[in-house]
This record gives structure tokens, C-alpha cells and sequence, in this order.
């Protein structure tokens, strides 16, 4: 069974976790307010909890000192009323007894009430119009051999400072004053409002500081954001005018050396990549113009020679004299047929007509029907956003090369049903996806051709300055994405 410590250490986790996660949605609230509400904040409080505080504590001494004088002025008028009613009282002289009483309490504001009892607890004379309080008489006393006993009385207008001072060292009765502490209020509320005030005053001056302040603080800030965001958007000509030798402007001279650092590493870039562009086009048109070579020499020199061989076949199956033969003739003559089909073909696909005639939209319709029609699988093309413009010959050559490829590595390897193409042009970006529903691979173990044809085709999208993606799984198909800038 668990006891109370135990208890305990198992809560303390828990509430030491509750404090820190208030403590981080504190931060986060307070690092959400901009630098200029932060000194601004900063600064109010610290004028409101100066100002506050000093009310208080102005307040606070105020009342104890005044309280104590009003004690003072109570044992004061006490022992006058005292040294002047002991010859009343000796002589019974009532009349003037309370003459004195009410003269006390008129030529002192403070008084609430003056009374005195004789050395029996009999009252003599008193201020009270409408009869002697009820209770009051055991508020307060005074030994005999005591100079004066001050202590305060509660009463319907708040507290009163009852001194009690013996009259004749008590033989002849005691001397009753009540001070009220109405004054006293008055003058600490009068003393607040001013304080206070004053604090409003101070905090206003404070703030106007504080927007002062903030303004020569965050003005340079502010501009460092502005050429931070522009520097973003990649305008590297961006440059902060310092406004002093402080840490600000020390950072806006560091930022104005960055600036211009990622100015020249642009330039250097923009001239890296103009000069990967022009070896780019010189590769591939290296390329291509080896293709059209090979694509040539095929059509020209071995299309020629096996129509050559053709009709002569042709002519020896018609003169030949042994009737046997003639079906081996046919036979060959047949097989060069489809060999110069083959030729043919591959004339084309080395370097497409239509492509340098018709553009990549062209080619790519004429190829997929092609391929379709060779292989007997279904096949979608679906290109978007070209609205019958050009790319540029070496993208439209390269994105032909990897759609190209794929499509072949979904022959040899794929065994797929469906075959989907989607060439899409936006925002500055091509976009190309060969999607198959075939038995898949292993992106990172696929090793032999299919390796070569994806090497093939991520070297053609690195050239043009975009990249390769594949997805795929063992029995879940292949996808092919591409994206190149234009």
C-alpha cells in the first residue's frame, strides 16, 4: 500500500510537468508579441510597479504616522480636559464641566466625543446628545499611578482613539477623549489619489520614452527584416544603412557582407549554371546528333543494302530453276522483310521525326500508339499546360529520352496491364509521371538493366537541373516522377 510520501514523490513528476508546459505557453504568448509591444510592456510595468509600490508604501508610512500623531493629540487633550476639570470637579461645579466638555470638542474637529466619570465610574458630564453610549464606560480605564491608557473603540463612523487619563492621580474621576480617524482617512485618500496620480503621469511619460526608444531601437531592425524577406526572394542587392556603432550596426554591416557574399556566390552560380546549360545542350546534342548518325546510316546504307537483298531474293525465287528452293527463298525473302521493319524502327526510335518537326506533344502521341500497338498493353497519355508551345529542344529531347525509357524498363521488366503518362507544365516546372500497375521491385536493391534504365533516366534530369523519384514495392506497380525547371 502506498503512503503519503510515496504518494507524494508519484505527484511531483506530474505538477513539475504542469509547470514547465505553462511555463513554454507563457514563452510562446510572450515570444508571439513583436520587440516594440516587448519594451513597451517592459516599461509600463516597470513604471506602473514602481509608481503602485511606492503608493503603497507612501500610503502605508502615511497612516501609521499620522495615527500615531492623532494618539499624540489624543493623550494631549486628554490630560488638558484632565488638569482643567480637576477644580470643577472638587468645587462640583457640573455646569462649567460641560462647558469645558463641549468647548473641547468644538475647537477640535477630530474630537468624536469627551467625557468624565468620578472615582466611583459615575458619569459627571459628556458630549453625547443623545445619551451616553451603552458599553462605552468598559471600553477603556486607567490604573491610578498611570499617566494615560490610549486604546481604540470601534464605533458606527469607524475607529475611534479612546485615551483615558486619571483626574487628582484618579481620587477625583478620569478624563474620556475620543479621536476619530476620519481625518486620518481623508488625508491618506487625498495622498493616494496624488500619488496615483502622479503614477499616471510618470507612465504616460514612460510610454511616450518607450515609443521613442522603441523607435531608434526597431526602425533598424525592422529594416534588416525587410532586406532579410527581400534577400529571401532572392534579390541579393539589398543593403542596410547603418544607423550607429552599436550591436545594431554591426549587425547591419555583418548582413550587408553577407548580402553581397551571397551576391557574388549568385553570380558565380548563375554563371555555373549558363555554362552547365551550354555543355548541357552540347551533350546532348552530342548525343542526338550521334543518333541521328547511327538513325541514318541505318536508313541510307543497311535499309538500302537488305531492299537490295530483297529484290534480288525476289529474283532468284522467280528464276529458280529447282521448285524446292523456292520456299527457303520466300522464307529468307520474308525475314529480310521484317529485319528492314526492325531497322526501320529503330531508325526511329534512335531520333523521331516528329519530334524535331511537331514538338514533344506530337512525338510523344505518335510513340505511345507505337508502343501500344508493338506491345499490346493499354496505355493513357495525358499532357497539360504546353497549349501547343515549344520547350526548349534540349528539354523536349531529354523529357522524350526518359519517358522513353521508362516505357521500356515497363516492357522488359514490368508485366504490367496498365500503363499511365502525365506531362504536365506549371509554374515554371515540367512535371512527368509513368505510372504501371506491374509486379514491381525494390527501388533500392534492383540491380542489371532495370538499374541502368533509372540511372539513365536520373543523369537526363540532373542535366537539365531537376531530379528523379521512384516508388515502388514487390506486387504494388511503379511510379516515375520527374520534375525539371523550364
Amino acid at each position: 500500500m502506498a503512503t503519503a510520501p510515496d504518494r507524494l514523490q508519484e505527484a511531483t513528476p506530474s505538477l513539475r510537468q504542469r509547470g514547465q508546459q505553462a511555463f513554454e505557453r507563457f514563452w510562446r504568448l510572450a515570444g508571439a508579441v513583436s520587440v516594440r509591444m516587448k519594451i513597451l510592456g517592459i516599461v509600463l510595468a516597470l513604471v506602473l510597479l514602481l509608481g503602485v509600490g511606492a503608493t503603497l508604501q507612501v500610503r502605508a508610512m502615511s497612516y501609521r504616522a499620522l495615527v500615531a500623531g492623532l494618539q499624540e493629540q489624543s493623550v494631549a487633550t486628554g490630560r488638558d480636559v484632565a488638569a482643567r476639570a480637576t477644580d470643577l470637579i472638587l468645587i462640583n461645579d457640573l455646569y462649567t464641566l460641560q462647558r469645558l466638555l463641549e468647548e473641547t470638542q468644538e475647537h477640535n474637529p477630530d474630537v468624536r466625543y469627551v467625557f468624565v466619570v468620578d472615582e466611583r465610574g459615575q458619569v459627571l458630564a459628556h458630549t453625547f446628545g443623545q445619551g451616553f453610549p451603552a458599553g462605552l464606560l468598559e471600553a477603556n480605564t486607567v490604573p491610578a499611578k498611570q499617566h494615560h491608557h490610549t486604546t481604540p473603540v470601534q464605533t458606527d463612523e469607524g475607529r475611534v482613539w479612546d485615551t483615558a487619563v486619571p483626574i487628582f492621580e484618579g481620587r477625583a474621576g478620569i478624563a474620556r477623549v475620543g479621536l476619530s480617524e476620519q481625518s486620518v482617512k481623508h488625508t491618506v485618500r487625498s495622498l493616494t489619489g496624488q500619488m496615483l496620480l502622479t503614477t499616471v503621469m510618470v507612465s504616460a511619460a514612460g510610454v511616450a520614452a518607450a515609443i521613442a526608444l522603441t523607435w531608434l531601437v526597431t526602425r533598424p531592425i525592422l529594416q534588416l527584416k525587410l532586406a532579410a524577406q527581400a534577400v529571401g526572394r532572392g534579390d541579393f542587392s539589398q543593403r542596410v544603412q547603418p544607423w550607429a556603432a552599436d550591436e545594431i550596426g554591426e549587425l547591419a554591416v555583418a548582413f550587408n557582407g553577407m548580402t553581397a557574399d551571397l551576391q557574388r556566390a549568385e553570380q558565380e552560380r548563375a554563371e555555373r549554371e549558363q555554362l552547365r546549360s551550354q555543355l548541357l545542350e552540347k551533350v546532348i546534342g552530342a548525343q542526338e546528333e550521334e543518333r541521328k548518325r547511327i538513325a541514318r546510316e541505318l536508313h541510307d546504307e543497311t535499309g538500302q543494302a537488305l531492299t537490295s537483298l530483297m529484290v534480288r531474293l525476289k529474283r532468284m525465287s522467280d528464276s529458280c530453276p529447282v521448285p524446292a528452293l523456292q520456299p527457303q527463298v520466300e522464307e529468307l525473302r520474308q525475314l529480310m522483310a521484317a529485319t528492314l521493319d526492325g531497322v526501320h524502327a529503330m531508325s526511329l526510335e534512335l531520333r523521331p521525326k516528329a519530334l524535331d518537326d511537331l514538338g514533344l506533344d506530337a512525338a510523344l502521341q505518335r510513340y505511345v500508339q507505337d508502343w501500344q500497338a508493338y506491345h499490346g498493353v493499354e496505355i493513357d497519355l495525358l499532357v497539360l499546360g504546353l497549349g501547343g508551345e515549344r520547350l526548349p529542344p534540349a528539354v523536349e529531347t531529354a523529357l522524350y529520352r526518359i519517358i522513353q525509357e521508362g516505357l521500356t524498363n515497363v516492357a522488359r521488366h514490368a508485366q504490367a496491364r496498365t500503363v499511365s503518362v502525365v506531362l504536365e507544365r506549371r509554374n515554371g516546372l515540367v512535371r512527368v509521371i509513368v505510372e504501371d500497375d506491374g509486379r514491381g521491385f525494390d527501388p533500392g536493391a534492383s540491380t542489371g538493366r532495370e538499374r541502368l534504365g533509372l540511372y539513365g533516366m536520373q543523369e537526363r534530369a540532373e542535366l537539365l537541373g531537376g531530379h528523379l523519384t521512384v516508388e515502388s514495392a514487390p506486387g504494388q506497380g511503379a511510379s516515375i516522377f520527374v520534375e525539371v525547371p523550364v
